[in-house]
Parts: C-alpha cells; structure tokens; sequence
C-alpha cells in the first residue's frame, strides 16, 4: 500500500509538472499536449467501448482522431473544428452501412473535441494563459473539496446509480470552493473581472461534476474500473481529465456566447471568457 501510494505520488508530481509547463509556455508545446490527450482518450474509448475489436471502425477512428490532432499540432483550429464534425459524420454513417457501434461517433467527438477545445482556449497570448490556469483551479477545487467535504459531512446521494460516494454536500461544497477559488486568481490576474470569474466558476464546476458522473456512467456501463492503466497508481487519461474535459467544453461555449451577447466577434477565447 505504501509503495502504490509512493508511484501515485511521483507520478502524479510528474504529471503536474509536465501540464503547468506546458499551460506556462503555450504554443506548439501546449498544442502537443492537447492533440496528445485527445489520441490518449480516443485509444481508452475505443478499448472499453470494444470499438476496438471492429477493424473498419477502428482504422477510420484512428485516421479522424490522427487528421484533428495533426490540425490542433498546427494550430488550425478553424479546420479542426471541421474535420471533427466530419469525422463525427463519418462515425454515424458507419452505424447505419455498416453495424458499427454506436460509441464509435460518440468517442470520435468526446476525444476529438477534447484536444480542439483545450488547445483553443489555451491559445497563443496573455488571456489565453489566464482562462487556462483559471479551468484548472476550478477543477482542482471542485475535486478536492467536493470529496473532502462529502466525506465529513455526508448526508443525501448525489447520483446514487452512477456513483455511490458522491453526496450532494460533495457537490454543492465543491462549487462554492471553486467559486472562491476563481475569484481569488482572477483578483491577481485580472483585476476587475471577479464578477465574471464567479459567474464563470459556477458553471465550470457543476460542469466538471458533470463529466465526472459522465465519467462514472461509462465505466459502470462497460463493467471497468479504470478507463486504461496508463497512468501509473491513477488508472488512465480520462480518469484524471473527466471533469477537466466538461469543464473545458462549457467555457468554449461561454466564450462563443458572451462574444455574441458583446458583438463585435471573437478575438480570443481567453478575453471572451471573462467578457473582455
């Protein structure tokens, strides 16, 4: 026990590392990191999905999923975010000509989505660097607290079917963490967009507890444990970004939203955000 907690440690500081420097410098570094992630989800979707087992869908899979990391890689994300509807298209023809599992479109997007949206709101500039540091901190609050505050105080189940130990107290603890946890970084960062950051930080964190149900669900449907054993002593890529994942995916929605209620168009996912 003490050895699996000594490598879920190290691995999980070298993990930390790794994504801090890579959201630091952006660029072609952090674009690595995001097209990588996307491959990653795609490869333990396909296994505990048995997608896999189906040649067909699984090189087509894998020729969409390389094409949308190549433009994320490249930083085209205009062509990326086509290709992704593309491959998604592709996905649910192959249901209907040729009786493949209907997880093959859902995987293709979850995954493909995945490096696109991350990569986009990361971007090149200052705000960019900001909107990402900003998704982790609420993420990592909303985790941390949300299992810290559910164990002391227990009480109603939050999804009982899906995942036993999360409580309503879990939750509701967790997303007024990730609210002070938002607003205390934005008044450093960013001063003047508190009220944004909070607004912002409510909805990232009911959407990262979100995905971790999501998350649950697939598992319990699929009869594993872990989505893979990649990581070693925290199971695999997904188990560690699930909320991250949803997280990331409603503040690209935000974004596009709070550019349109402005007008004027987007300059930057980052500015978008915090309604810049």
């Amino acid at each position: 026990m003490q050895q699996e907690l000594k490598l879920r440690i190290a691995s999980g500081l070298i993990l930390a590392v790794i994504v801090l420097a890579a959201t630091w410098y952006g660029g072609l570094a952090f674009r690595i990191l995001a097209a990588a992630i996307g491959l990653l989800i795609y490869y333990e979707w396909s296994k505990i999905s048995g997608v896999a087992r189906d040649w067909v869908a699984n090189v087509v899979g894998w020729i969409g999923e390389a094409a949308i990391a190549f433009l994320v890689l490249v930083g085209n994300f205009e062509f990326a975010a086509g290709m992704l509807a593309g491959v998604t298209a592709v996905g649910i023809a192959l249901i209907i000509l040729h009786g493949t599992s209907r997880w093959l479109p859902a995987g293709l997007f979850y995954a493909g989505a995945t490096g696109v949206v991350l990569a986009g709101i990361r971007g090149d500039d200052r705000l960019g660097l900001y909107a990402m540091l900003f998704v982790f901190a609420v993420v990592w609050a909303t985790d941390i607290l949300a299992y810290f505050v559910g164990r002391a105080l227990r009480g109603p189940k939050l999804a009982p079917s899906i995942s036993p130990g999360k409580t309503w107290s879990g939750a509701i603890g967790g997303a007024v963490s990730a609210v002070a946890a938002g607003v205390v970084l934005m008044h450093f960062l960013l001063p003047g967009a508190e009220v944004a950051a909070a607004v912002v930080a409510l909805v990232l964190s009911v959407c990262s507890q979100a995905g971790d149900l999501f998350e649950s669900f697939i598992k319990r449907k699929f009869g594993v444990k872990d989505s893979s054993h990649l990581i070693p002593g925290h199971g695999g890529v997904m188990d560690r970004v699930d909320g991250l994942i949803f997280a990331c995916f409603s503040a690209f929605l935000l974004a596009g939203l709070f550019s349109l209620i402005k007008g004027g168009g987007m300059t930057s996912l980052g500015a978008a955000l915090f309604g810049l």
